[in-house]
């Protein structure tokens, strides 16, 4: 799928989850101060990062689908990856500064205004439920679009515990109940941010990708009529929808290639293994060794 189709698609997606939150992160900031509930606090701080991450996101995306220049031959593609991580990375921040608040209220405990609590944190259930749906579509082809889809799910999980909470607090009175439900919505959350966090430190490090399997590539390489031997394969990510390959065929001697041999193999990569772009360098057996080819290389020492 290309830059310019996912604008196209998710521009006004983006734009719906994004006012949505924004305005629930001032009522819930707004409530949470007046009830005194370190809960809605909390959930507004993480409403908030999970607002710029979607910027994020969205910007990494447009950038993505600008052309290619001499400097960045690749474009900005990998901007994605990036925004991915500066997302995972921010996420992490609040959580520590909301286990931070939530520890010190264990000690000083405050009163809350239960039903308060209820009304704004079913609210924010229907947000997150609509903005989470906005997303689902492309949540498997994208880490950008599947972190903006887990954090909207899971908000939506969270401020439902929240509405749980308010409920305690007005049947018992134990004022220990927010800060004891503002440390599950952080581990609920750390959950799913390291998941992100772990992913795309992976693509960023040209990692091969969640679901490209390597061992199914190198099997039909090796087993295409007259190759003798592949060496110096290669998959990354070039951002979080492409993936490129590099490899080098070696063919018996005596052989070359037939018509449409490279962009048979191409197809057959990009059907059968999700690889976008994929570059092949043809070699025969009694050609000079390469000097990319570790048996080549281990002659020499």
């Amino acid at each position: 799928m290309s830059g310019n189709h996912q604008i196209k698609n998710y521009n006004r997606a983006f734009a719906i989850g994004i006012l949505l939150n924004i305005t629930f992160v001032i009522i819930e900031a707004v409530y949470g101060v007046i009830s005194g509930s370190l809960a809605l606090i909390a959930d507004a701080g993480h409403n908030l990062s999970d607002v710029l991450g979607l910027l994020l996101a969205w910007g990494a995306i447009w950038l993505a689908s600008k052309k290619a220049t001499e400097k960045r031959t690749y474009g900005f593609r990998k901007g994605t990856v990036l925004a991915s991580l500066g997302s995972a990375l921010l996420l992490l921040f609040s959580l520590a500064i909301i286990t931070w608040e939530a520890i010190g209220r264990f000690s000083d405990p405050q009163p809350v205004q239960g039903m308060t609590i209820i009304v704004v944190a079913a609210i924010g259930v229907v947000i997150n439920t609509i903005t989470a749906l906005l997303f689902i579509s492309g949540q498997k082809d994208d880490l950008n679009i599947k972190g903006a889809y887990l954090h909207m799910a899971a908000d939506a999980g969270v401020s439902l515990g929240v509405v749980v909470a308010g409920i305690l607090v007005m049947q018992t009175g134990w004022p220990l109940v927010d800060p004891v439900t503002s440390l599950i919505i952080v581990v609920i959350i750390f959950i799913g941010g390291w998941s992100l966090l772990r992913d795309s430190v992976n693509l960023a490090l040209d990692a091969v990708p969640e679901g490209i399997d390597m061992p199914g590539i190198r099997k039909y390489l090796s087993a295409i009529e007259h190759v003798a031997q592949i060496h110096d394969l290669h998959v990354w990510p070039i951002s979080t929808t492409e993936v490129a390959l590099t490899v080098h065929l070696i063919l018996d001697n005596d052989n070359r290639p037939q018509k449409n041999f490279l962009s048979q193999i191409q197809q057959q990569l990009h059907d059968d293994f999700d690889i976008e772009h994929s570059t092949i360098q043809i070699e025969a057996q009694n050609d000079e060794h390469c000097l990319l080819d570790p048996q080549a290389a281990a002659v020499k020492e």
